[in-house]
């Protein structure tokens, strides 16, 4: 058991360093190849801040522990809002000006309904997998139109800052993307073996591991640049991570992973887990749209998007022991 407790917490830490790695080389390549700073933000970033979750995903599905693919994805997604969004908050309200995050708040909440549909019959079929896969890419045709659209928004002013603090050559953003990519891999077998052994040693379901240790582990990412971009002033880019890396999550992580093998969803998948991702999700769209003017997350409802958290994860904890 101490060895599957040493495997995660080495996983964790080299699955957050190789996306770290693999972010900032797959931006900086993109830039040298001349991708507008608002597509970066929205596409590379997206897809780069929800790898971990991809490959863990991908990786559980292969290994037949589908559960810890689909706690992933859903509790990253739960953590994205309520640990990300309301810590961020908590340091510095966070203040929504890009149009395009805007326009993609709906958006998530209408996909966040298609899970809740797809969970509804207790399990996630290929011909599900195929749905979600198609509606991702009819959604990132539509960013990738929107990307090249749109001249000027927030978000792409803020993105361009920050490809100019982190420039490098060309070679080093490939050697970056590419070391990125196969640590990430490697990581995340390692995670994902230790999930296993500590799921079976504690009789604890896969789901619940999901949920909890490897959501908290893959979403690391999203926390540590959304932070480091508030405290810079780029209230968008944080905003921006998260709804990118939750649309990512459940269209192309649960997707990749039920093409890969069909998941069976508890009646607590949906009762527990896909309420409170709707219910925050419907939460930030309310608060981060801006009905009468620029949205705005202020500490007050980043400390109640906190706390959200911390009672989900009590809840969950609880329910081990009983």
């Amino acid at each position: 058991m101490i060895i599957a407790f040493s495997a995660i917490i080495f996983g964790l830490a080299l699955l957050v360093w190789s996306a770290d790695r693999f972010v900032e080389g797959s931006a900086s390549t993109a830039r040298h190849f001349g991708m507008p700073p608002l597509l970066i933000g929205m596409v590379i970033v997206g897809f780069g801040t929800s790898a971990p979750e991809m490959v863990v995903s991908a990786i559980s599905a292969l290994q037949g522990n589908p559960g810890i693919a689909l706690g992933n994805a859903y509790g990253s997604n739960i953590a994205n809002i309520a640990l990300i969004l309301g810590l961020t908050a908590l340091i510095s309200p966070i203040a929504v000006h890009s149009q395009v995050l805007r326009k993609q708040l709906p958006i998530l909440t209408a996909i966040t309904a298609l899970a809740a549909w797809q969970v509804w019959d207790g399990e996630i079929t290929r011909n599900d997998a195929v749905v979600l896969l198609t509606v991702f890419g009819v959604l990132m045709a539509w960013t990738i139109w929107q990307g090249m659209k749109t001249k000027v928004d927030a978000l792409g002013s803020e993105m361009e800052k920050e490809l100019e603090v982190r420039a490098m050559p060309l070679r080093r953003a490939v050697v970056w993307l590419l070391v990125g990519l196969v640590l990430l891999v490697v990581s995340s077998r390692i995670l994902v073996w230790g999930a296993v052994e500590i799921a079976r040693g504690f009789g604890v379901s896969d789901l619940v591991i999901g949920l909890t240790i490897v959501a908290i582990g893959t979403s690391l990412p999203e926390l540590a640049s959304s932070i480091i971009a508030t405290r810079r002033g780029e209230h968008d880019i944080a905003l921006g991570n998260v709804l990118g890396s939750n649309l990512f999550n459940t269209l192309a992580v649960v997707g990749i992973a039920g093409a890969i093998h069909p998941m069976s969803a508890g009646p607590e998948v949906f009762s527990r887990d896909i309420l409170v991702m709707a219910v925050l999700t419907v939460s930030l769209f309310v608060i981060g749209y801006g009905f009468r003017g620029p949205g705005r997350i202020n500490r007050f409802e980043g400390a109640v998007l906190l706390a959200s958290y911390v009672g989900y994860n009590a809840y969950l904890i609880r329910n081990i022991f009983l």
